[in-house]
């Protein structure tokens, strides 16, 4: 038997995919597909953060009805955040009846009897959890990569954003106990993993639900000293509960890389408190003043929404106002979308469409010369780099990451995916850096 995986969304939901994966492999016996045309089950992993993404996946799903007529026996189970949706289950049905199977973020690991339940229902099956139960360890995986790994750290979230639905999908914050953590990414080394990434809707605020006082900070220094793995990454990071112990922790750090998501979302006090952040543009100001200072080559990015309920132009040229001041690394830039059941959508004074996409415009004017400039600065430098393959639009180049997370590019008649080497930058444009291998 084989199975096949669409995923989209966050890294969470690629995490969640490769524990699916391992689920179905080392507990049930099947095996990879290289494709949904030779597989015998079909898991869409899905996304509901954007309408636009929920309508792509829809799609999709559709699309695959087709191998059911090669296929009678093959099983489409739709699961991730938009499966969590309560109108979700009678959406499925009117929409893409063909689907055999409905499960949710909380039940990953009932996976092998919801599978059995669906072969043998002749119905669609339906189990999607309200809540999350106690977090689930050992649930095998498996990775995509060996040289470096996800590792969650957290699960759901607290900070209900007023535009955001995750904490209505992934449910309230839930930290994995220290020693858990320490113990995977111990493994990891051990498998020969040099770069794990910890994930969590909010990584800042690990451990308030914990009673050993182990917070943020001191998983960062329990980390530092895992032998083996020499990259340590995070995301995301709520600007509200970044403290100053975390950024001289990470200057103080061997393995913990000197890059900064720092989602801002929008410029404007009076934006920000509509959207429940729980911080002021001065507060952010500040936090990224003890960053430059204590970690000088720190790089910093960010996300930011234009078009928020209500926001006028001057708050709009508020947000304009911050990239200028604190000239972000690269910035992730969104049009503000509606999510049926936050607090936002009921809001009043939606903005126009076309003024948001004109906002649009404007801020990507004023953020990608600074990207570009900053690239630009480390023109003749030479940069370490951690191989991770081909070039995704040209085959002929490789792709290798900086530890403040620039993606840069160069040729070598050797394989450096998983390697380390040092690249001399030749070249800069807005997204990435080009260079000449010279070690």
């Amino acid at each position: 038997m084989k199975y096949f995986i669409q995923t989209y969304g966050c890294q969470m939901n690629e995490r969640d995919s490769e524990t699916i994966a391992g689920i179905l492999e080392e507990e049930m016996g099947y095996q990879a597909a290289s494709g949904p045309e030779e597989a015998d089950l079909i898991v869409v992993n899905t996304c509901c953060v954007r309408e636009s993404a929920e309508n792509r996946i829809y799609g999709s799903i559709g699309q695959l009805k087709r191998y059911k007529y090669k296929n009678p026996n093959l099983l489409i189970a739709v699961c991730g955040c938009m499966a969590q949706e309560k109108e979700t289950p009678e959406k499925i049905r009117k929409r893409v009846p063909h689907v055999d199977l409905v499960f949710g973020t909380h039940n990953l690991h009932q996976l092998p009897e919801l599978v059995r339940r669906a072969q043998e229902s002749g119905e669609m099956v339906v189990d999607v959890w309200e809540s999350a139960g106690e977090v689930r360890e050992h649930l095998p995986a498996r990775r995509g990569q060996k040289f470096k790994a996800w590792v969650n750290i957290t699960f759901g979230c607290n900070n209900f954003c007023s535009y955001c639905i995750v904490p209505y999908v992934r449910g309230r914050e839930r930290s994995r106990r220290p020693e858990e953590i320490v113990r995977e990414v111990d493994e990891l080394a051990r498998d020969g993993c040099k770069e794990v990434t910890l994930l969590g809707q909010n990584v800042n605020s690990y451990g308030s639900d914990l009673e050993e006082g182990v917070d943020f900070a001191e998983l960062l220094r329990r980390l530092d000293k895992v032998e083996g793995i020499q990259r340590i990454r995070f995301m995301t990071s709520h600007p509200r509960d970044f403290t100053t112990e975390m950024v001289q922790v990470i200057a103080d750090s061997e393995k913990v890389c000197e890059h900064f998501h720092l989602p801002l979302q929008a410029g404007s006090n009076s934006v920000l408190r509509r959207m429940n952040r729980g911080y002021t543009r001065e507060r952010y100001l500040k936090l990224v003043d003890e960053i430059r200072r204590l970690i000088p080559s720190a790089s910093i990015t960010t996300d930011l929404i234009v078009g928020f309920p209500g926001e006028t132009e001057k708050d709009f040229e508020d947000t304009l106002d911050m990239v200028r001041r604190v000239e972000f690394d690269n910035a992730f830039t969104f049009i503000y979308s509606p999510r049926l059941g936050t607090a936002a959508a009921r809001m009043p004074d939606q903005v126009p469409e076309p003024v948001k996409k004109e906002r649009l415009e404007r801020l990507m004017t004023v953020q990608y010369p600074v990207a570009r400039r900053k690239n630009e600065a480390l023109v003749g430098a030479t940069v370490s780099i951690l191989g991770e393959g081909k070039s995704k639009t040209n085959a002929q180049v490789q792709m290798g990451r900086t530890r403040t997370n620039k993606i840069v590019l160069f040729e070598s008649s050797k394989d450096l995916t998983g390697r380390f080497g040092k690249v001399r930058i030749e070249e800069a444009k807005t997204w990435t850096l080009t260079g000449r291998l010279v070690d």
